[in-house]
């Protein structure tokens, strides 16, 4: 795959592809994307038979493509001047391969022609790693062409879908893993255990001071001999569980910790004014749960403030996107690290992995500008919620909301508002 594509050969791929690619994507942008919640996943994966199994392959089958099929008709819907860019051709051109790779695979009728589906799977997840960067740099390169509030609901829209599709296919590789285990049962017996990705007893404390660890760990190993790193105290409900991709909230918490500590730990550098703690408080309503983070770093700047759910808004935009150079694949969520590392040792070419991805171990001085409005996504992706209130001079409090029933479908972008971006 190259990593980039000049006009030149945008213009004869898209010349040449023109009349192919409506004919093609007309029929797969018509039909209805059913959406899934966390119940359905893991009720569907708690009894998993071998019917199951050819019945997730099939909806995963069908899906794929069809979601692809949007986004590619989103993408060109932008100005030309903007889709040939050589980060966003580099996206398209991606998505128009997994696309075609997806909608020519026929019906998935034995546990044999799973295994090659689940390797196609497996090999879309690893080129897709170039997604984000390239489409955020892309972005960040056209702001002078197209207003940025229209980039940003494109941005918004892309990762959204892109969660989506990650979703029902890192769900049907794990119940793959799941289903070729020895230890394979088709009815599961302890309740706090992952079905599929979905973890069902998902506590709120257990990720907090895990993630919270790891930042703590790695905001101190680059500042320097003997920093002063902020406690985090966690107090409320914590024995609150709900049902969650735990990738999804320990991205989430880990970049709300880690500007917490950062800026605590800018404000407060001198052994004699010690780091007050940063912290959090877990509220567990009878359909929500919410966490609260607070910090006293000094709040947010005033001139950065509007900016602070754009994808491309912003006085830092430049340095973010010298940043984005240094940064040619990047995992969005926390499994996606090592677990291609050894998929070629598996059938299903996945392995769930709960390590750190690269987004979330970056560098503390290695800024780019994405993690509010990517946790913003991520959180209003399961009908919850993420809001900041800063008060300049003291800190932040930033609320993240949770649905904790997990009965609420994912939150894809309508047609509607396809059509209208």
């Amino acid at each position: 795959m190259e990593t980039g594509f000049g006009i030149g050969r945008v213009r004869y791929l898209w010349s040449l592809r023109g009349i192919h690619i409506a004919d093609c994507l007309g029929s797969w942008v018509d039909r209805p994307i059913r959406p899934i919640s966390l119940r359905q996943l893991f009720f569907f994966g708690r009894t998993l038979t071998e019917s199951r199994l050819l019945s997730s392959a099939n909806y995963v089958r069908m899906e794929l493509p069809t979601r692809i099929a949007h986004r590619l008709r989103e993408m060109q819907r932008l100005p030309y001047v903007v889709v040939t860019n050589p980060h966003l051709s580099l996206v398209y051109e991606l998505y128009y391969k997994s696309f075609e790779n997806f909608r020519r695979i026929p019906v998935i009728r034995s546990v044999e022609e799973n295994e090659q589906f689940c390797k196609v799977i497996g090999e879309s997840l690893k080129e897709h790693l170039a997604v984000i960067p390239n489409l955020v740099m892309g972005v960040l390169e056209c702001q002078d062409l197209v207003s940025a509030d229209t980039m940003d609901k494109f941005v918004q829209a892309m990762l959204r879908a892109r969660i989506s599709r990650r979703v029902i296919a890192e769900q049907h590789l794990a119940l793959t893993d799941t289903f070729n285990s020895p230890w394979h049962v088709a009815q599961p017996s302890a309740e706090n255990e992952f079905v599929g990705e979905v973890l069902l007893k998902c506590n709120a404390k257990d990720v907090i001071e895990r993630v919270g660890k790891f930042t703590q760990d790695i905001c101190k190993s680059s500042a320097g001999a003997d920093p002063l790193v902020p406690e985090i105290k966690i107090q409320g409900h914590v024995n609150a569980t709900f049902p969650y991709v735990l990738s999804h909230l320990e991205y989430i918490i880990g970049e709300l910790l880690r500007n917490s500590v950062q800026a605590v730990m800018s404000r407060y550098q001198t052994p004699n004014n010690p780091p007050p703690p940063i912290e959090v408080l877990v509220c567990e309503a009878p359909q929500q749960v919410v966490i609260r983070i607070s910090d006293q770093g000094g709040g947010i700047p005033r001139e950065i403030t509007p900016f602070l759910w754009s994808f491309n808004k912003g006085p830092r935009s430049a340095s973010r996107l010298e940043n984005f150079r240094d940064v040619p694949t990047l995992a969005a969520t926390m499994q996606e690290v090592r677990q291609f590392a050894a998929a070629e040792e598996r059938p299903s070419g996945k392995m769930r992995d709960s390590s750190l991805s690269t987004l979330a171990s970056r560098a503390p001085d290695l800024r780019l500008g994405m993690g509010l409005p990517m946790s913003r996504v991520y959180a209003e992706y399961w009908a919850g919620g993420l809001e900041l209130h800063s008060l300049e001079g003291y800190g932040v409090d930033a609320f993240l909301q949770i649905s904790k029933l997990g009965n609420q479908n994912e939150q894809l972008t309508s047609r509607a508002s396809i059509d209208a971006v």
